[in-house]
C-alpha cells in the first residue's frame, strides 16, 4: 500500500507545474503524496484569493484518500491576505474535513523561527505588488525584510520554466552579510538543487517554500528524516 507511514494530502493551483515534482523526489519511505488542484493562472491578488476561496473544495477530495495532513501548497496563496490570514484559512479546512491543515507561509514563517533568523534577504519571482504582501507579511510575524528581489513574472507557468540558477544567482547577487538567512518564495519556483551549494556559498541557512512545506508536513505527521541535500533545515530540525 503507498502510503503505508503516511499519506500528505497537497492542494496547489492548477498552473503549478514543480512542487509535485521536487516533493516526489525526496519524500520518505513509505511516505505518499496525492494532488488536487484549484483555478489559478496568473499571480496577481484577485486571483489568489478567489482560489483561496475554493481551497475547502480541495480538501474534500482529499479527505476521501484519507490523507494524514493536508498541505496548502502555495505561498502568495496563504500570505496574500495579511497576518493571521493563512491561520484562518488553515481553521476553515480543518473545520470542514477534521485532518489537520498547514500552508506554505506557515511552513516558512516556522522555518525561520527555528532557525533564528531575524534578518531575512527574500528572493521571489513575483511582480513588485506580490513582493509588497510578502513584506508585509513577513514583517507583520515580526522579521526584518533586508531586501526583497523579485523577477517581476505574472504568469505562474513562467514561473515554472525559471531554471534553479536563475533563483541562485538572483540570491548570490542579493546577499547582504547582516542577513541570517535566505528565503525564496514561491512553490512553483524550482530551488532542490541550489539549497545547499548556496548554504555552502553564503554560510547562512536557505529556507524555499517548497522545502520548508515538506519539513512541515513531515514533521506534522512525526515523520522526522534527515535529508541533507535540502539543507540546514532538514539537518538541524
Amino acid at each position: 500500500m503507498y502510503g503505508w507511514r503516511e499519506r500528505i494530502g497537497l492542494i496547489i493551483p492548477s498552473s503549478n507545474t514543480t512542487i509535485e515534482m521536487e516533493l516526489h523526489a525526496f519524500l520518505p519511505e513509505g511516505v505518499s503524496l496525492h494532488t488536487t488542484r484549484i483555478p489559478l493562472k496568473s499571480i496577481t491578488e484577485e486571483e489568489l484569493l478567489k482560489m483561496s476561496s475554493l481551497a475547502v473544495d480541495g480538501a474534500r477530495l482529499l479527505k476521501d484518500a484519507d490523507v494524514d495532513v493536508i498541505l496548502y501548497g502555495c505561498t502568495s496563496g496563504s500570505f496574500i491576505g495579511g497576518r493571521d490570514f493563512e491561520k484562518e484559512l488553515e481553521a476553515r479546512i480543518e473545520d470542514e474535513v477534521h485532518v489537520p491543515v498547514v500552508s506554505t507561509s506557515t511552513a516558512v514563517v516556522e522555518a525561520l523561527r527555528v532557525l533564528d533568523a531575524q534578518r531575512v534577504l527574500v528572493v521571489t519571482p513575483y511582480t513588485e505588488d506580490i513582493n509588497e504582501r510578502e513584506r508585509e507579511f513577513l514583517e507583520a510575524n515580526e522579521f526584518e525584510v533586508l531586501d526583497i528581489r523579485g523577477l517581476g513574472i505574472e504568469e505562474n507557468t513562467d514561473i515554472g520554466k525559471v531554471e534553479p540558477y536563475g533563483a541562485y544567482r538572483l540570491a548570490k547577487a542579493a546577499f547582504m552579510e547582516e542577513a541570517d538567512a535566505v528565503f525564496i518564495s514561491c512553490t512553483n519556483l524550482r530551488t532542490f538543487e541550489i539549497i545547499a551549494p548556496l548554504e555552502e556559498d553564503l554560510g547562512v541557512p536557505v529556507v524555499t517554500s517548497n522545502q520548508a512545506s515538506l519539513w512541515l508536513a513531515l514533521r506534522e505527521m512525526d515523520v522526522m528524516e534527515k535529508i541533507p541535500e535540502l539543507g540546514m533545515l532538514f539537518t538541524e530540525f
